[in-house]
C-alpha cells in the first residue's frame, strides 16, 4: 500500500460527540436518553452522540446528532468538557467531546431512534453506559454555573410564561427552594422580563401574569458585566 505524504504512523484515536439534552416538565429538570441497541453496552441507556464525520467540526458533529435525535435545528447548545479516559469505550481508544443542549420538550419530534428514546427526570436516571454517568454529572454543574452568567434557562420554557414557571425551573435546575415574592422581585429587577397584556387563570383561580425574554435588555447588561446572585 502506497504511504501518504503527510500520514502519520502512530495510533489514532477516534472522536465522537455526546449530547446531554435537558427538558423541562414545568416542575422537572429531565434528560433525554437512547436506549443501546448494540454491543458494547447493549439494553443500557446513554446519551445521544456518534462519531464525527471526516469533514465537520465537533460541533457541526454534535448539531447533526441533535437533530437526528430530535428533530431540532436551532436549540441551544453548548461545549462544556472532553472525556479522554483511555478505557472509557472497550472498544477502541475514543475522545468524546460533550455537549449539553436546552430543549422545549414538547418540540421534540424524535428522529431514527425516536422508539428506543425516553425522558427521564434528572433524579431518577439509570445506570448509563460508558461513563455517561459522570458526563452527565459534569453537565449538570457545568449548566448550573452557567445559569449565573446567561439567561440559558428561558430556552426550556414557553415562549410565554408565568413567574411560577420561571421559578420552578431555576429551582428544579439549581436543586434549591426559592422565596416566592423574593424570587419574582429579583427576576424583575433584573429587567430581563418583559410583561404581556395576556393573563392566565392558574389552578388556584388566581390571575397570574405572563412575561417573555427580553433579549435587548440581557445584551444591554452582558457588555455591562452579567451575574445573576440568588
Amino acid at each position: 500500500m502506497k504511504q501518504l505524504k503527510y500520514h502519520y504512523e502512530y495510533p489514532h484515536p477516534s472522536v465522537t460527540t455526546d449530547c446531554v439534552i435537558f427538558g423541562f416538565d414545568g416542575t422537572k429538570l429531565n434528560v433525554l436518553l437512547v436506549e443501546r441497541g448494540v454491543e458494547p453496552f447493549k439494553g443500557r441507556w446513554a446519551f445521544p452522540g456518534g462519531f464525527m464525520k471526516m469533514d465537520e467540526t465537533a460541533l457541526q458533529g454534535a448539531k447533526r446528532e441533535l437533530k437526528e435525535e430530535t428533530g431540532l435545528e436551532n436549540a441551544y447548545i453548548k461545549q462544556f468538557h472532553a472525556f479522554t479516559d483511555p478505557n472509557r469505550d472497550p472498544r477502541e481508544r475514543v475522545i468524546t467531546i460533550a455537549y449539553y443542549a436546552l430543549v422545549r420538550i414538547s418540540e421534540v419530534k424524535g428522529g431514527d431512534d425516536a422508539a428506543k428514546a425516553e425522558w427521564f427526570p434528572i433524579n431518577k436516571v439509570p445506570s448509563l453506559a460508558f461513563d455517561h454517568d459522570q458526563i452527565l454529572r459534569e453537565a449538570t454543574i457545568a449548566l448550573r454555573q452557567q445559569i449565573h452568567f446567561e439567561p440559558i434557562g428561558f430556552e426550556l420554557l414557553p415562549e410565554k410564561f408565568t413567574m411560577t414557571q420561571l421559578q420552578h425551573l431555576y429551582e428544579a435546575i439549581l436543586d434549591v427552594k426559592f422565596d416566592r415574592r423574593n424570587f419574582a422581585n429579583k427576576m424583575l429587577k433584573l429587567g430581563l422580563l418583559t410583561e404581556q397584556e395576556e393573563r392566565i387563570t392558574m389552578p388556584n383561580k388566581k390571575i397570574a401574569y405572563l412575561y417573555k425574554f427580553n433579549p435587548e435588555s440581557y445584551n444591554e447588561m452582558k457588555e455591562k458585566g452579567f451575574r445573576l446572585e440568588f
